[in-house]
């Protein structure tokens, strides 16, 4: 695998694939809605489109064997219904933008690998999920993941190869959730959220991003968890990030009802348990850095 196409490459998780393919020698192209994000370097090109149009430069997929989409809106703002519909149609719409470029431009490309979430997952303190389960969950999370997918797997009729990658917690040091999980800790005023005992499966930015280079070189098809081996509950990670920070937990767990006050429907992302496993992924041959949540954050914070 010489070149790669990114949907989403400026993002937390794109940046990252970046880095990895750069390091390995594999050129990247990306796709981008904004023109003063463009960059024309030898191993690192840019090209427009609009998915709200169905607009595309096909131009990007010159000399391209493998795309990794990330594209979608983040779920981290309020869900108001209007928002609800911004995080739905810009997953669909990005996926039908590709499958039409696709379509109609001769290319090379044999692989599609898609990010996904494990919020597919029904929340359960006692289910240890893997790729095989068939339940989805009927949060809004669930919807949109299962729509998604399902968008994913209409490029099958285009003869590539499908791959889906559900993300769990992606643990960042300037991004992401943990600078928010670390901002009330480093105050003094950190605490878990309800009963403390909802599982939180989560990896470390650097192996998510190696793990999607890892599927595009061994070109492996279906779906596969992002996710670290460990997950913890939220008492855990709360601790944790405690204990690295060197700052005393004393206030009473933060009740439900207090974040539905203040975040609405989003609330569910503290609440709602996904244990997930790995060992799809592990079995297939990737090596995780980071197993255990401790060297994470170590390295992190």
């Amino acid at each position: 695998m010489k070149k790669i196409l990114i949907t989403g490459a400026t993002g937390l998780v794109g940046q990252n694939i970046v880095h990895i393919c750069h390091e390995k020698g594999i050129c990247v192209h990306y796709l981008t809605t904004s023109k003063h994000k463009l960059e024309h370097k030898e191993n690192y090109k840019g090209f427009l489109w609009d998915p709200s149009k169905n607009s595309i430069d096909t131009a990007c997929f010159d000399g391209v064997e493998v795309i990794i989409n990330l594209a979608g809106a983040t779920i981290s703002k309020r869900w108001i219904s209007s928002y609800k519909t911004v995080i739905l149609n810009s997953r669909i719409d990005s996926l039908n933008t590709l499958y039409t470029g696709l379509k109609n431009t001769a290319n090379n490309i044999s692989h599609l690998i898609s990010a996904s979430a494990i919020g597919v997952y029904p929340d359960s303190l006692t289910n240890y999920y893997d790729e095989s389960e068939k339940a989805v969950s009927s949060s809004f999370l669930g919807d949109v993941v299962s729509k998604w997918e399902t968008a994913v797997d209409s490029f099958k009729t285009l003869g590539l190869k499908i791959s889906k990658v559900r993300i769990g917690l992606v643990l960042d040091n300037e991004e992401g959730a943990l600078p928010q999980i670390a901002k009330p800790v480093k105050l003094g005023l950190g605490a878990a959220f309800g009963h403390g005992n909802q599982w939180q499966s989560w990896i470390h930015v650097t192996d998510l991003a190696r793990l999607f280079v890892f599927v595009a070189q061994e070109q492996l098809e279906g779906i596969y968890n992002g996710v670290a081996p460990n997950p913890v509950s939220n008492k855990e990670l709360t601790n944790a990030v405690a204990k690295q920070l060197k700052r005393p937990l004393w206030l009473p767990n933060i009740p439900k009802s207090i974040m539905r006050l203040l975040l609405g429907e989003m609330h569910i992302l503290l609440f709602e348990s996904q244990r997930v496993s790995s060992k799809k992924i592990e079995e297939a041959g990737f090596t995780f850095t980071y197993y255990t949540l401790q060297p994470a954050l170590q390295e992190l914070l």
